[in-house]
């Protein structure tokens, strides 16, 4: 089989794509024959060791992967043929992956595997979690998104509009805006323009209720003046490459709160949690409440041109590879 193999540390993030031997699957373990791999910002980080995970040499990146179960080792009760999905610590971009069966949530036909990539894995759950448990977002409340045409920002204006709140997004650049827009935003704001803040104010001088913010950088600093009262800023990544300073004295003065939101240890420590948030999508899914914005199709041995326009910010919506 196919699969792309990290030899060492660069910098750069240096892959190649290598013939491998097909893997057996050990006692709990599945074999799944990946239709689709999901690709994340983390992905550029474990290329370039700057993750908190850190594989041993030599790995094959990827950590979310959908698929047929192809042979199944002692220990589990799944069956070659059923559809699953997988969160998985590494892996993903090959043509077939290992799944521990702790890990493997069956699919239903009517979810195909890129759908499920995009809504199981890390985007749709980490901004469900993020408005639903952390922000504990109230129908009626105003809820402003950064970087709301990527993966976690579009399912986070599509989250927030099904769970009645008013939603702006930030985005840069026009085509990003415009997505922003047909995604429900009623104002998109492109978040380079030095004024980003004042047109925000403009349009809500009390600020929002929420703020998602997975960029970092100046953008979070300068988020913590747009928080309404008793508002909350919800931490999700640093896609900017930097982390925010944060002025606490707007928190303090907006008797405001920032909260941290690690989905990834949530799944960990709280699986059934996982496992609740995963369902409701679903569910949201089926009745139409969401659609997963999936703009980035790329074959498997594109899988480094994806990743460098993912780490570019030259992306929209959730990019896939299918092999």
């Amino acid at each position: 089989m196919q699969a792309w193999i990290v030899e060492r540390i660069t910098e750069q993030g240096a892959m190649r794509l290598a013939e491998m031997p097909q893997p057996e699957p050990g006692t709990g373990e599945v074999l799944v024959r990946v239709e689709a791999a999901g690709l994340n910002f983390l992905d550029t980080l474990m290329l370039r060791g700057a993750y908190q995970i850190k594989p041993p040499l030599p790995f094959t990146p990827g950590v979310e992967v959908a698929g047929a179960v192809v042979a199944a080792g002692a220990g589990t009760d799944l069956s070659p043929g059923e559809r699953v999905f997988a969160v998985v610590p590494h892996g993903g971009f090959a043509e077939q992956a290992l799944v521990p069966q702790r890990a493997a949530m069956p699919i239903p036909d009517d979810l195909p595997s890129p759908e499920a990539v995009a809504l199981l894995g890390i985007s749709y759950p980490t901004a469900h979690y993020a408005l639903t448990h952390r922000a504990r977002l109230r129908e009626g409340e105003t809820v402003l998104v950064h970087a709301a045409a990527g993966s976690v920002g579009s399912a986070a204006v599509q989250l927030g509009l099904a769970a009645g709140a008013r939603v702006v997004a930030t985005a840069r650049g026009a085509e990003k805006l415009a997505i922003c827009r047909d995604l429900g935003a009623e104002l998109a704001i492109d978040y380079s323009d030095t004024d980003w803040v004042a047109k925000l104010r403009a349009y809500w001088p009390e600020g929002a209720d929420v703020i998602l913010d997975p960029v970092g950088e100046a953008v979070g600093e300068q988020s913590l003046r747009c928080l309404a009262w008793e508002g909350r800023y919800l931490v999700i990544g640093f896609a900017g490459g930097r982390i925010p300073a944060l002025p606490a004295n707007r928190l303090l003065l907006k008797n405001a709160a920032a909260i941290g939101v690690f989905w990834g240890e949530v799944r960990n420590r709280d699986p059934e949690l996982a496992r609740e948030v995963q369902f409701e999508l679903m569910g949201m899914f089926r009745e139409g409440r969401v659609a997963p914005l999936i703009r980035g199709r790329y074959p498997l041995a594109e899988a480094g041109a994806a990743l460098a326009a993912l780490a570019g910010r030259a992306t929209v919506g959730k990019v896939v590879l299918v092999p």
